[in-house]
């Protein structure tokens, strides 16, 4: 009976501890057949990264309510990999990431952990999807969110996602008034470092900073309807190239 479930794969950034991916997994359980593939630990910020020269090794967890579990001491695109060469029994149907503890919306999706696992699987043709949460907090609430990750999971399990694409979705904290499907909104982080001393009386530094939206007033951005209080999804790919702009510069270099 099992296989004629969808094979849904989860996995995360935060770690198999995080509170948001069994939030995620039970969620969606009674659509398939569930199996997550966790780092050890948090993996927060390592977008795509791979472990190239570190052994690997899978520890296997406690079944939860009939979902298999398991964690990988890399990364998220490390689980993913892993997952699909070792862990389970078939290519899944359905890959999802999250649900993360914090936002990312604008241009996180460039280091995300989160939604480098679904770029990962959607450039093998697995319809993926990134959920976040616009709270960093290990308790965070997610109840608001199920209604809308029920609907637009089995959506994704029934009508697919267009070739190459995936979708990174983040919601808002309190009442979610419907959801928008939209562009990233354009900016950039203004990193700074805060500066600690060790006991030993040697500087470190610390990661800081804050988004900065270069189009407030723009009305079509995950960022706008966020503050509105609305879910945000962003159709994204892993695809990169700035066809628009080819003609152009064949021009300069050819």
């Amino acid at each position: 009976m099992a296989q004629n479930k969808p094979l849904i794969l989860i996995t995360n950034d935060d770690g198999i501890k995080a509170r948001g991916i069994f939030f995620l997994a039970e969620a969606v359980k009674e659509m398939g057949e569930v199996y997550i593939v966790a780092p050890d630990d948090a993996q927060s910020g390592q977008s795509s990264a791979m472990s190239i020269n570190k052994p690997l090794r899978i520890t296997s967890h406690p079944e939860h309510n009939g979902i298999k579990v398991f964690s990988v001491n890399g990364t998220p695109v490390d689980c993913v990999k892993l997952a699909l060469h070792t862990i389970v029994p078939r290519r899944p149907d359905l890959l999802l990431s999250g649900i993360n503890h914090g936002s990312n919306a604008g241009n996180n999706i460039i280091y995300s952990g989160t939604m480098g696992a679904a770029l990962e699987t959607c450039m093998l043709g697995i319809p993926s999807i990134g959920y976040s949460y616009l709270s960093h907090s290990p308790q965070a609430e997610f109840s608001n969110t199920l209604p809308f990750l029920k609907s637009i999971t089995r959506k994704v399990i029934e009508q697919g996602l267009p070739a190459d694409i995936c979708l990174n979705i983040n919601f808002p904290k309190g009442d979610i008034k419907g959801a928008k499907v939209v562009r990233a909104a354009r900016g950039f982080w203004t990193e700074e470092y805060a500066e600690y001393i060790d006991p030993n009386g040697k500087p470190f530094y610390l990661l800081t900073g804050n988004f900065k939206n270069i189009e407030p007033e723009a009305e079509d951005t995950d960022y706008c309807w966020l503050d509105r209080g609305y879910a945000s999804i962003v159709p994204a790919r892993p695809d990169q190239s700035a066809l628009d702009v080819i003609d152009e510069m064949k021009g300069v270099f050819e």
